[in-house]
């Protein structure tokens, strides 16, 4: 299938079986599958009105089935593609458990019950390999006590692996050993979950709700306390606790209207009944108005209502909790946060939002003080290092810093001030800070980060994944070659050159062409290879649309026809450069993005990986060879040894970039033609720049060089542009397409038939095709639905179609 996986990591683990088909353990089935490793999925047998199932497999194995279906609904989705299901096998625990000798790894995902749990692993012990790791997937329950009683050789190969909701997303994995575990089984495990699984992997300690759980529990817990001591309304908190300090989007409410408001009251009951002993018990149950919601079934998106409700029309409720009765959801006015909110980083706009002299800024100091303490509380009990908790919270919660962090950068003395105010001891691991004279937990730079440590009063090296290579690092120890406001050329070592964009969006606008020329001069005169990726939030979204708005506005129409002659310049110099050129896709790959990493020699692309030729959406089309790639491509698989037919490859092409589809994965992108099948899917996105580069390298030992600019695209002429001309009017007039989205797709139609004036087909230029792509782009620039369609794009991020 493509896939970047490090033979060291899939040692041993070539099949894996889980055990439980509800959501979890069918997502974290259909999540192996993705990697491409075949997985059984196990569940009860079905029964039906109290009587057992039926002898046929169908019906025994309904359950199974049922669950493996449900992901293959889920939204998000929860394979890459649907066929990716083919790698599950589905069976019961009566009638199945023998091919769990077949298994490397054995995932157990029942219900989070400690006794139905133990009770299966009664059943399943008999039948496990000599050499088959067992693991728990429960968010709480004590390892040892389910390990209890069972054979040295269980214990020695069992732990925990917390995934977390959905797994496909979410990256961190919490990997639990017990003080039978063998070292080796948790190293083997760890390293296939990142490697080949894409995972996070945070080592925690078999307490209850381990890391991330634990403390985002408490620190939701403290949220909800402060609502109401403050008197916030539900908006007004999600507005205080997601972007503004660096949290998500969700924040607070519509992130347990997701996760289920039943399964949060479940979490905080397991810490409740676990640990009498902690210092924040009382705060370990849901306050009077939550629990009301859960007698009125309001739960969330499962009950069709909790702290929101969709009313249809795009209309969304906001629940009052007071009379848990649903109103229109109303703008929080908090001009503390409107002001913060135009500094970028988030550590700083705390620091600004804690000084605040109204509620806004009592909400941010009590709860930085308390999570500050009582993160700090749980050092060692949840963990040995301070960095395993940011990163279970950076990656299980998707918090843009963790604890620690986010208390380095407001400042030791802010803290201080704060635990000053509520009158709050100094917890150990402060205390022994304080000791060592220092007021930082970590020092040193992105060539050797320190963590301060616990049990030695010194420092140690942050725990660093092998094999990951990091640009900042690479920044720190060679510096950036060249770098403007747009790019940067970074050098990676080995003679591997790395352009790298950091514009806003990392859109591609003169700065990012400028720096390609750039980058290619140095490649011929001091490089071997280059690879184009960055480590952002996206790979790129695409052309400057600003830029490009501006010049449309004041008819510089020269302007505009020159920038698009030195995008598909630098792109077919990319395309035909003196030595190998790798793109590293991920995230958003759009428009001018995906056509830039179109024309590399390879891709390696992260498994998230959204790409698409989008331009119709603003009224555009490709212009920097965009449209011109997916025709080579078309012209390869007709000239294949398949000879597949051109007009339905051509069909094929026309619908994706008529309708702007972006895939939904990497292996969707494969399969619209946007990678090619000698293309590399990674998992892991931290592991995916030192993938490019060994494969650069590779592609440079195996003597790579460029061939010349194409003169055999296969230009269907009038024939195919007739037939895509019918699907316009058809889909006109079945409503899909608006009348100005005719005008572009008849637009696109030329571009792809090459011309749309050969009465038979003809072989054609790369050129011959660019120069159709900037005639036809230029002229849809100067429409004003087109200049509609960027205004609204750049207001709102969604597409208009007038």
């Amino acid at each position: 299938m493509g896939y970047a996986i490090f033979r060291s990591a899939v040692r041993g683990i070539r099949k894996i079986a889980v055990l439980g088909a509800g959501t979890m353990g069918a997502q974290i089935a259909a999540h192996v599958a993705n990697a491409g490793v075949p997985c059984v999925l196990l569940d009860r047998v079905s029964e039906q009105r109290g009587e057992p199932a039926a002898n046929c497999a169908a019906q025994r194995n309904f359950l199974a089935q049922a669950g493996l279906e449900m992901a293959l609904k889920a939204r998000p989705p929860a394979f890459f593609q649907p066929r990716c299901a083919g790698l599950i096998t589905i069976g019961n625990f009566e009638d199945d458990l023998g091919e769990l000798k077949k298994c490397d790894w054995v995932i157990e995902a029942v219900a989070e019950d400690e006794h139905i749990k133990r009770a299966l692993l009664d059943r399943v012990e008999p039948f496990l390999g000599q050499e088959t790791i067992i693991s728990s997937n429960t968010s709480g329950i004590a390892l040892a006590a389910l390990a209890k009683g069972r054979s040295e050789t269980f214990r020695h190969r069992w732990l925990g692996t917390h995934f977390f909701n959905p797994p496909r997303y979410m990256k961190l994995l919490e990997v639990i050993p017990t003080s039978d575990t063998e070292p080796d089984v948790m190293r083997r495990v760890s390293s296939f979950a990142d490697e080949v699984l894409g995972k996070g992997v945070v080592i925690a300690k078999d307490r209850p709700n381990f890391i991330a759980n634990r403390i985002g529990t408490f620190f939701t817990l403290v949220v909800l306390d402060l609502m109401q001591e403050l008197g916030f309304s539900v908006e007004e908190i999600d507005t205080l606790s997601g972007p503004a300090m660096g949290l998500p989007k969700s924040a607070t409410f519509r992130t347990l209207d997701l996760v289920g408001l039943d399964v949060f009251a479940h979490v905080a009951e397991n810490l409740a009944t676990a640990l009498p002993e902690d210092e924040c018990h009382h705060l370990f149950c849901l306050p009077g108005f939550a629990q009301r919601m859960m007698k009125a079934n309001l739960l969330g998106e499962k009950t069709k209502g909790g702290f929101y409700r969709r009313a249809g029309e795009g209309k969304i409720l906001t629940l009052d909790f007071s009379s848990l009765k649903y109103r229109p959801r109303q703008r929080p006015k908090l001009p503390a946060v409107e002001l913060a909110m135009g500094v970028e980083d988030a550590r700083e706009r705390l620091r600004s939002l804690l000084k605040s002299s109204d509620k806004t800024g009592s909400f941010y100091r009590k709860l930085l003080g308390r999570t500050c303490h009582y993160a700090a509380s749980r050092i060692p009990e949840v963990a040995d290092d301070l960095s395993s908790v940011d990163r279970a919270m950076r990656w299980g919660f998707n918090w843009q810093y963790g604890p620690f962090e986010l208390w380095d950068g407001v400042g030791h003395d802010t803290v201080a001030a704060l635990w000053k105010e509520e009158k709050r001891t100094l917890p150990p691991l402060v205390a022994k800070l304080h000791a060592a004279g220092k007021n930082s937990f970590y020092f040193g730079d992105a060539r050797r980060l320190l963590v301060f440590d616990f049990h030695s009063g010194g420092t140690a090296t942050v725990p660093e994944q092998t094999g990951v290579l990091t640009l900042a690092r690479a920044k720190a120890e060679a510096g950036e070659v060249k770098k403007n406001a747009g790019a940067s050329l970074v050098d990676l070592g080995d003679g591997v050159l790395c352009l790298e964009f950091h514009s806003k969006l990392n859109t591609i606008g003169p700065d990012a062409v400028q720096m390609i020329h750039a980058g290619l001069k140095l490649l011929t005169d001091q490089f071997d290879a280059m690879v184009v990726g960055n480590q952002g939030t996206n790979f790129s979204a695409g052309a400057n649309l600003m830029l490009l708005l501006l010049a449309m506005q004041d008819g510089e129409w020269d302007e505009v026809d020159e920038a698009v002659r030195a995008f598909q310049d630098a792109n077919m110099a990319l395309k035909y450069a003196p030595r190998p050129v790798v793109a590293a896709p991920f995230g958003l790959t759009l428009g001018g993005g995906a056509e830039t990493a179109l024309q590399c020699a390879r891709r390696v692309a992260d498994a998230e990986t959204y790409m698409g030729l989008v331009e119709t959406g603003v009224g555009l089309i490709p212009a920097g060879g965009g449209a011109k790639e997916m025709l080579v491509r078309v012209t390869e698989a007709a000239d294949g040894p398949a000879h597949d037919d051109p007009w339905n490859l051509l069909e094929h092409v026309f619908t994706n970039i008529g309708m702007a589809k972006v895939s939904g994965s990497a292996a969707e992108a494969r399969q619209m033609g946007y990678l090619s099948p000698q293309d590399t899917i990674c998992m892991n996105r931290d592991r995916q720049i030192a993938a490019a580069k060994r494969l650069a390298l590779d592609l440079v030992s195996l003597g790579c060089r460029p061939g010349r600019p194409r003169d055999d695209i296969l230009a269907q002429g009038r024939a195919a542009y007739s037939k895509m001309q019918l699907n316009l009017h058809l889909m006109r007039r079945a409503e899909y397409l608006s009348d100005y989205d005719v005008t572009v797709g008849r637009q696109l139609a030329r571009v792809l038939s090459g011309g749309g004036e050969f009465t038979s087909p003809q072989r054609v230029s790369e050129q011959h095709v660019l120069d159709l792509e900037r005639e036809a782009f230029l002229s849809l620039c100067g429409e004003r639905k087109t200049v509609e369609r960027i205004q609204h794009m750049l207001k709102t991020g969604k597409p208009l179609r007038n």
